[in-house]
């Protein structure tokens, strides 16, 4: 059996367990009865976004990770191109 790391729970995600908000803290506490499967399995989750159960608790995950910089800024996306105008 492992254990979840902080790191592994992002600060931007919104995490329900039971319909109750959790702290990071708390989940990693959570996790120290799971198997390396339910470990994996959540961190993909915690990615995605979604809803499913881990011995008996119901989560509730909704992502809010964004794209960011290496300065911390978010990304922009690609910058806008513009062709040859038209007569």
């Amino acid at each position: 059996m492992g254990k979840l790391k902080l790191v592994s729970v992002t600060k931007t995600s919104i995490i329900l367990v039971n319909e109750e908000s959790i702290s990071r803290e708390d989940i990693v506490k959570l996790s120290d009865d799971w198997n390396d499967s339910q470990i994996t399995f959540f961190k993909k989750m915690v990615k995605q976004g979604g809803t499913f159960s881990i011995n008996g608790n119901k989560f509730n995950i909704k992502s809010g990770e964004k794209v960011m910089t290496s300065g911390g800024v978010r990304d922009g996306g690609a910058p806008k191109m513009f062709g040859p105008e038209k007569e």
